[in-house]
């Protein structure tokens, strides 16, 4: 009958062939937007902004630990706000993720001294962790899987913007109006997305998930995680790779991760979603997207400086030369949401595209730093990572069932996180290690310097991760045929 209404899919709750109307696709990009928008930027906004506030509160040394004490928040609590929201409802859950995030960003704008800020940064994260998650959740809830490449592609274009963006913008607000101001502007940002999210139904709740109550794998994720992010993030740098501080580190990290694992596989209901990379597809789907967190936060955040030091760019010039990557990522995205959008196959498109990074990357390698060639790499390169993420979220909202829609979430933004910390960490232990009695510092002063010898130090790196996107996309190719 014409009227009658279309069956529901019992592994997702959404109807199959129901079609998003033009307000109800507004009314839930808008208020997803928001909370995808902070998650993103809030990465990596503080790039720029940092030696004014090592000037302002003093502590250059422990400056770093601005932006490490929110990624180590995050991390530990992606897989938390996965297992909560498929227990208590990912709306509210996504609410108190905004409620924590707000009040980590009041204090980080009061603060008075460096621990101050680190320790605000870190309740930052506590909120920051759960944005991106429940938000990826609820179009999984809301959305038929027929729509969900629609929706996913404009949510991934917001989330490369944001991300890519975000130096840029911390620049100009700390040169106009003070670095506080980075933290204050989330205020009212939280208070329109609440009200938006707060108009979205509440969703289903499935009391007897799963991973809540087991706190001694929180625990224990937690310490891992802590010993495992700091090694990546301060090796080669605060200490040698080969000290007794780095073996110390990396061995408590391998450790914890092998207890955790060996304990999490042994319970009915662990902490972590491992039940979920049981299911054909979700392992591969997992490496792939580390591969492509990789790629993607290595490129943004030595690229400039690639440029820099390699051609001997300003910092304004180097910025506006991201801006071909920035504009594949988005064309990549667009594209590959309406590509699956038709065929309702979401499996065939990351193999090319991380293919088509691969290759991008491992040019950028070999060819000379000129403006015009990285511009050209970088617009390819930002083409073939575009379309990973859209494609991605729909196959593992496929996979993993209504049931499981916050755990696969987290099970995607946990290795996205841990990728972009194995990328960046990855490239400039490569690139500066073979660059050892080189002053960098003096060469971004404008001191003349080795830069044919610094050009082969980055090209290493270039070609290092370019072989990370052709394992992934060697991964992707081993995903399962999924049908919309």
């Amino acid at each position: 009958m014409k009227d009658a209404q279309p069956r529901p899919d019992p592994r997702t709750g959404a109807d199959e062939d129901r079609t998003v109307s033009t307000r109800e696709f507004l009314r839930l990009f808008t208020a997803l937007m928001l909370p995808m928008f902070l998650a993103a930027i809030d990465q990596t906004l503080l790039a720029t902004a940092t030696p004014a506030i090592a000037a302002d509160l003093g502590g250059l040394r422990d400056a770093s630990w601005i932006a490490l004490g929110y990624l180590l928040a995050v991390t530990i609590t992606v897989p938390t706000y996965g297992r909560l929201g498929d227990r208590y409802g990912r709306r509210d859950l996504l609410l108190v993720a905004l409620g924590v995030f707000a009040a980590g960003s009041i204090a980080c704008a009061l603060s008075q001294s460096m621990l101050q800020l680190v320790l605000a940064r870190v309740l930052q994260g506590l909120g920051g962790g759960g944005l991106m998650v429940m938000s990826q959740a609820l179009i999984g809830e809301l959305v038929p899987p027929r729509e969900r490449p629609r929706f996913q592609a404009y949510f991934a274009s917001i989330f490369t913007l944001s991300s890519v963006a975000g130096p840029v913008l911390g620049g100009l607000i700390v040169g106009q109006v003070g670095w506080r101001w980075l933290f204050a502007a989330n205020l009212p940002l939280v208070l329109l997305a609440t009200g938006l999210v707060l108009r979205l139904p509440r969703g289903v709740k499935y009391p007897d998930s799963g991973g809540v109550d087991d706190r001694t794998g929180m625990l224990l994720f937690a310490l891992a995680a802590s010993a495992s992010l700091v090694w990546l993030t301060f090796g080669g740098h605060r200490f040698d790779w080969l000290s007794p501080t780095s073996a110390a580190l990396a061995s408590a990290a391998l450790l914890l991760c092998a207890w955790l694992y060996r304990r999490e596989r042994r319970l009915a209901q662990p902490f972590l979603p491992i039940e979920i990379l049981r299911i054909r597809g979700v392992l591969d789907m997992t490496i792939t997207i580390a591969c492509f967190a990789a790629c993607l936060f290595a490129t943004i955040f030595f690229l400039p400086i690639y440029l820099q030091l390699g051609y001997g760019s300003s910092a304004n010039e180097s910025g506006l030369l991201l801006l071909p990557l920035t504009l594949g990522l988005v064309i990549g995205s667009t594209l590959t949401g309406r590509i699956v959008y038709r065929t309702r196959r979401p499996s065939a498109t990351p193999p090319i595209g991380l293919g088509i990074a691969a290759a991008s990357l491992a040019l950028l390698g070999v060819t000379p730093p000129e403006p015009w060639l990285i511009g050209v790499l970088g617009l390819a390169c930002g083409l073939g990572l575009g379309g990973i993420m859209p494609s991605a979220q729909v196959i593992i909202q496929q996979l993993s069932g209504r049931r499981k829609l916050g755990a696969g979430a987290a099970t995607l933004g946990l290795a996205r996180v841990i990728g972009a910390s194995l990328g960046t960490a990855g490239f400039g232990a490569i690139s500066f290690a073979l660059l050892q009695g080189t002053d960098i510092d003096a060469m971004l002063h404008g001191a003349a310097g080795d830069r044919a010898r610094l050009v082969d130090g980055f090209h290493i790196g270039f070609l290092a991760i370019a072989s990370l996107a052709l394992a992934g996309a060697l991964h992707a190719r081993r995903l399962p045929d999924v049908r919309l």
